[in-house]
């Protein structure tokens, strides 16, 4: 790589599109937290700071073709009618206007165009800012706000048509990744590790669960309880989850970004700090980065607006290896350490760590 593609590989790529703002809940349900609001206070804060030096790219909308490579025929066609129609509620917590379909295309479009352009090398790292979000919408399912999974849809657009043949995908949104999860149960090209509260919607991803099949082992689901802080959340990727990926070798690397774990959130109980996720985005950009394969963030949950767009500045500023967040000091009390060592012996079923 010549000096210039150097210098333009490590400088970040940013996804985002009109349209994400065009879906909004409160039409249905006033109140709702998903806003559009959520996504304009991020971006005027990256606005703020010229947007930290990231290259801002539109996020096309994705094909048909796309969708279907992790979703039934008759989910698809049941989205884009329902919003054809005029919107309505699909559960109680997840509606669709006129503009979601469009929305929820640019979503996954934007996920599947972050994938293409890092498995190209034209950064090292990228970041999807859109919504409506993705890791709950299962195979034939929309919920939990979600009506694709964009990122699954991107993963599995990976491996089909741009060469890797190995995708590691981190979720560490507060609710676990059901949908993605799902998604990829039976399957070995892809792991698939959730960090997420316990007993929190949905309600899924015991430790015990570790995928089906022959795709046994390639799901790491790793419950906290709540009020788990960044000590625990941590000291589980640290110990537990970027080992197992190491030992799997990924060609591309891609994150469910949620920052509702964040101690100010309204939706969640955990207690992790803004700079909690700038360590956490450095520490999988050193794991990226020590085998030469891209990193790419997709947007989901994170639902206190100020805080979102606090931590997602923090996120962008770490990836790029601007600032170097300090260690805070604090370590694992016993209970925590336990709890570690508790996945370590359920994934160390499956994977030397």
């Amino acid at each position: 790589m010549n000096h210039d593609r150097a210098d333009a590989a490590r400088r970040g790529l940013y996804y985002s599109h009109p349209a994400c703002l065009e879906h909004d809940p409160r039409a249905l349900s006033p109140g709702h937290p998903d806003t559009p609001e959520r996504l304009i206070a991020l971006e005027s804060a990256l606005a703020e700071r010229d947007w930290l030096g990231w290259e801002r790219r539109p996020a096309p909308s994705a094909a048909e073709a796309q969708l279907l490579l992790v979703h039934t025929p008759r989910h698809v066609a049941g989205i884009r009618e329902l919003c054809e129609a005029g919107g309505g509620a699909i559960d109680p917590d997840t509606f669709v206007g006129e503009a979601s379909y469009r929305a929820a295309l640019h979503a996954a479009g934007g996920a599947c165009a972050m994938a293409r352009d890092l498995l190209a090398g034209d950064s090292e790292v990228a970041f999807c800012a859109v919504r409506p979000s993705g890791h709950h919408a299962e195979p034939g399912r929309a919920m939990g706000f979600c009506l694709f999974d964009n990122i699954a849809v991107a993963a599995a657009t990976a491996l089909a048509d741009l060469g890797p043949r190995r995708v590691f995908v981190l979720d560490w949104d507060v609710h676990a990744g059901n949908g993605t999860a799902e998604i990829f149960r039976h399957r070995t090209d892809v792991l698939f590790a959730s960090i997420h509260q316990a007993g929190l919607f949905p309600g899924t991803g015991p430790l015990s669960d570790a995928g089906s099949g022959e795709g046994e082992g390639y799901t790491i689901n790793l419950p906290v309880p709540p009020g788990s802080g960044e000590p625990l959340w941590i000291g589980l990727l640290r110990e537990v989850v970027l080992p197992a990926a190491a030992t799997f070798g990924p060609q591309l690397v891609l994150v469910s970004a949620g920052f509702d774990a964040h101690v100010r959130d309204p939706l969640a109980n955990c207690s992790l700090q803004t700079d909690s996720f700038a360590r956490m985005s450095s520490l999988v950009r050193d794991f990226a980065r020590s085998r030469s394969v891209g990193l790419g963030l997709v947007l989901e949950g994170g639902y206190n607006k100020e805080v979102l767009a606090e931590c997602v500045c923090a996120t962008l500023s770490a990836l790029a290896g601007v600032s170097a967040p300090r260690d805070p000091g604090e370590r694992p009390t016993a209970q925590e350490l336990a709890m570690i060592a508790r996945a370590k012996a359920q994934v160390g079923n499956y994977w030397p760590l």
